[in-house]
C-alpha cells in the first residue's frame, strides 16, 4: 500500500472515531460454502426410573411463622444418603434458599413446591402434594 490509502490510527477527533469504518470487503475471495452437515438421529428419551413416591408438605406451624418444604415419603426412604445430599445441594443453589437433611426427608426453606415438584418427577419420583 502507499502512503495515500493508509488508515490513519492517531484516535481521530472524538472517542467515537471508528479506525476500521473505511475498510471494506471488496475485493476479497467469498468464504468457500461449507457443506451441510449429517443429521444425527436422536435417540428415544430414556424412561425415567421409577423411584417411589414423595410427598411435598409445605409446613408453617412451630417454626416462628416461617415457611418450610419438606420432602418425605417412601421414595425418599429408599435414596441412599449421599443422593440425598446432593439432591439437598442441587435444590439450594438453584432455588437460592436454604435447606437440611433430617434422617431421611429434604428441608427446604420458604415455599418452594413450584420449582421443587417438575424437578422431582424427572428424576422419577411420583410428586404427591400433601397439606394446604
Amino acid at each position: 500500500m502507499s502512503k495515500k490509502q493508509r488508515i490513519s490510527t492517531d484516535g481521530g477527533s472524538g472517542l467515537d472515531a471508528n479506525p476500521f469504518a473505511a475498510l471494506s470487503g471488496a475485493g476479497l475471495p467469498d468464504a468457500p460454502a461449507k457443506p451441510a452437515p449429517a443429521k444425527k438421529p436422536t435417540p428415544a428419551p430414556a424412561k425415567a426410573k421409577k423411584r417411589g413416591r414423595v410427598d411435598l408438605q409445605r409446613q408453617k406451624g412451630g417454626r416462628g411463622g416461617k415457611i418450610v418444604t419438606i420432602l418425605s415419603g417412601e421414595g425418599m426412604n429408599t435414596t441412599g444418603p449421599q443422593e440425598l445430599d446432593a439432591m439437598l445441594k442441587h435444590f439450594k443453589s438453584r432455588l437460592g434458599c436454604g435447606g437440611k437433611v433430617q434422617g431421611k426427608t429434604v428441608e427446604l426453606q420458604g415455599d418452594v413446591r413450584d420449582a421443587v415438584e417438575p424437578e422431582l418427577t424427572q428424576r422419577g419420583y411420583r410428586v404427591v402434594r400433601v397439606g394446604g
